[in-house]
């Protein structure tokens, strides 16, 4: 028995909006989405970081208001997939939090470390590799399909020991697994607004190291229920 803790990339390990600029930016030079999109979509990711955005996360907000704006699903899969291959770049600038090497060897002497995006592997590779933390993960999947692809792989490792997802996305990056009886930690804009039941919460994964560290090495030392799992407690 291992526990298991399964991370999120965008918006969770990477953060700033580099990429979805980059995104928007493909969208503007490929669609006739009109002058100022990318003006559009600066103004709408100022609402969601101060939480006045209903849209799900900035990719939502590039997808929705392009589409509304006259670009076909056809074109902005294309513009998110050129996008994708400058992630990292100077045209695509991404972050991670302080000390991310350091909370991730920690971890991986606990449990299992586990990237599970719906992202292309192109460009997240590189960035992991930029951050000398690629080979902190056992196991690495793209193109997940989430929330329905989570699924399995949350059904695997719970058979194992417990799991913890860390997510910017509730329905998407949690819910699955908080079905499964895992414990969940959302982070990013909406994190504290949210009525989601998560297990933890904060502004970014950098608030929840400790809290996290926490919860691997006490399931490290049981085989019992993950911490919190289907009592409704939040730490």
């Amino acid at each position: 028995m291992a526990p298991s803790i399964v991370f999120d990339f965008d918006g969770t390990l990477a953060i700033g909006h580099g990429p979805v600029r980059a995104y928007a930016a493909c969208v503007a030079q490929a669609a006739p989405v009109g002058s100022g999109f990318v003006a559009r979509v600066d103004a709408e990711l100022a609402r969601y970081d101060s939480g006045e955005s209903a849209y799900r996360d900035g990719y939502d907000i590039v997808g929705s208001l392009g589409e509304a704006s006259g670009a076909s699903g056809d074109a902005l899969r294309a513009a998110y997939a050129r996008s994708r291959a400058r992630l990292g770049t100077d045209l695509a600038v991404v972050h991670t939090i302080d000390g991310l090497d350091a909370a991730l060897e920690a971890l991986g002497r606990s449990a299992r470390l586990v990237l599970a995006t719906n992202a292309p592997e192109t460009g997240v590779d590189a960035v992991l590799d930029a951050w000398g933390v690629r080979s902190r993960f056992d196991e690495l999947h793209f193109t997940v399909g989430k929330p329905a692809g989570l699924e399995p792989l949350i059904d695997r490792l719970i058979a194992d020991g417990p799991v913890l997802a860390i997510g910017d996305i509730y329905a998407f990056d949690l819910a699955p697994a908080a079905a499964r009886g895992a414990d969940t930690a959302l982070v990013g804009a909406t994190a504290e607004a949210s009525p989601a039941p998560v297990t933890m919460r904060g502004r970014s994964l950098a608030d929840l190291v400790p809290d996290i560290q926490t919860w691997a090495a006490t399931a490290a030392s049981s085989t019992s229920a993950p911490l919190g799992a289907g009592s409704g407690i939040e730490r």
